[in-house]
């Protein structure tokens, strides 16, 4: 599991570092892996270090600083380094050393013909510490190193970028890398952050065993392989989980058809299918038990999946009341989503763990007064802490909130997915696990996971639909876990 840290997570752990450590000497460790990575672009992309033309966009920060001493490195490598001071001054001892391996300062004049000729630029403008969009030199620096040939590489991250929400404007910094120091930034894996940031590259400056304990994680394919719960000798279809899918409609047949899809290719022993598209889940799918009446005729179920195709009528409402009244897990999305966003008072009471799966407009309707675009894991905690359940709230990069704070960020997905009915599919998922009795938070992050790898093997670079989505489910399974 990867640990993601606040700007104030990491600045409570450089101080306690810098209390014990001497001047700088945080700083020369980021710059040597700064330089590290640079002369490897270098490396990759023409012959070498000797010779290539290097621009250093440097702020008077700490940035500019790694930027300036990871330049000198360079130089003494027999770069030619250009030097673009962004602010009144430079880092002092990061401009001592760039000057003394023969580094050039030059002004922000001459410096969009420098970089235009660059092969490249380091974006050592502002760090973790900025906010709000560039301005004056520092935006035009930042477009001139957008349209130009060479590599960028931004210093701990994009500058424009907000470390902790990803919010980012145009005028942000377009890196082709980035070089974080010590901890990982929310903001560098958040849409559009995590656009601007191109490759990512984390370097250990002796941070981790002084930073807090992370609220905020991301599972890898380890984690998920633990959660997602085998089949022993003496299982058999009930003790496998048993799920129940009320989900479709005789006008949305596809809805429930896939959401059982989801849940069948997943985690279930046996789907129990409730609804008015019983006759299209049967010949989709003979080994679902589908019935057309109500929630309490089901039979045994250990969990819901309630929602997509379902309608938003009066009907329809009597199915998600009937649901969220069992003292079962539910996951609750789409139609159900929006039915919620007027009666949110469905979910008082509930004693077993709810999870809400909204994608941004249906994020909007549940909670209009949060701001999910502008700051996603702000957003989704709330919404979290206010329905009193589990959120996976939906996107590029996917925020799983729990009740109690605890975020996960998903980083499997992939644009291919933008599909109708590949969040039916999620649904089905996500109630395959709690039906397995995989805990909601655990349950969500980990249908996350599986769901955006799915999405990425059945693309493959290419245009998918929802179904081939299903159809990926087991391998993606197979990816995680091994034969």
């Amino acid at each position: 599991m990867h640990s993601v840290h606040t700007v104030a997570d990491v600045r409570a752990a450089e101080e306690t570092v810098l209390a014990r450590t001497p001047a700088d000497d945080l700083m020369l460790r980021a710059s040597s892996g700064l330089a590290r990575t640079c002369a490897q672009v270098l490396t990759l992309h023409r012959d070498g270090v000797y010779g290539a033309r290097v621009v250093l966009m440097c702020g008077t920060g700490n940035n500019g600083g790694d930027a300036l001493h990871a330049g000198a490195a360079l130089a003494a490598r027999g770069a030619q380094v250009f030097v673009v001071p962004v602010g009144s001054r430079l880092h002092e001892s990061g401009s001592a050393a760039a000057r003394r391996a023969g580094g050039r300062v030059i002004g922000v004049a001459e410096a969009a013909t420098a970089i235009a000729n660059a092969d490249l630029v380091v974006d050592g403008i502002v760090g973790i510490g900025g906010s709000g969009s560039l301005r004056g030199p520092a935006a035009e620096l930042a477009e001139a190193a957008t349209v130009s040939d060479a590599v960028v590489v931004a210093v701990d991250l994009p500058s424009g970028v907000d470390a902790d929400t990803g919010a980012a404007d145009d005028g942000a910094v377009w890196a082709d890398v980035t070089v974080t120091f010590g901890l990982m930034k929310p903001g560098l894996l958040l849409a559009p952050g995590s656009m601007h940031a191109g490759l990512l590259e984390l370097v250990d400056i002796g941070l981790g065993g002084d930073a807090p304990v992370p609220s905020i994680t991301c599972l890898d394919a380890p984690d998920v392989a633990a959660l997602v719960p085998r089949p022993g000798p003496l299982d058999h279809k009930y003790s496998a989980g048993v799920t129940g899918i009320a989900a479709g409609s005789q006008q949305y047949p596809g809805a429930g058809v896939l959401a059982v899809a989801g849940a069948l290719h997943t985690k279930a022993g046996l789907v129990r299918y409730v609804g008015g598209a019983a006759s299209h889940v049967v010949d989709a799918w003979p080994a679902a038990i589908v019935s057309g009446g109500r929630i309490a005729d089901a039979g045994r179920v250990q969990a819901w999946g309630v929602g997509p195709g379902l309608g938003v009528d009066d009907a329809a409402r009597v199915v998600l009341a009937d649901v969220l009244s069992s003292d079962l897990p539910v996951v609750v999305d789409a139609d159900g989503l929006t039915l919620l966003a007027r009666e949110p008072e469905l979910l008082q009471g509930r004693t077993a763990s709810t999870v809400v799966t909204p994608h941004a407009g249906e994020f909007a309707r549940l909670a209009p007064d949060l701001a999910l675009a502008s700051d996603p894991i702000t957003a989704a905690r709330s919404l979290a802490a206010r329905l009193r359940c589990t959120v996976l709230a939906k996107g590029l990069t996917t925020v799983v909130a729990d009740v109690d704070g605890r975020v996960r960020l998903n980083l499997t997905g992939t644009p291919w997915l933008a599909a109708g009915g590949t969040g039916d599919v999620l649904t089905g998922m996500v109630a395959a696990l709690l039906a397995a009795g995989v805990p909601a938070f655990d349950a969500a992050s980990g249908a996350a996971f599986l769901h955006g790898l799915a999405g990425r093997l059945a693309a493959d670079g290419g245009p998918i639909n929802a179904g081939d989505v299903a159809g990926a489910i087991p391998e993606a399974i197979r990816t995680v876990s091994g034969p």
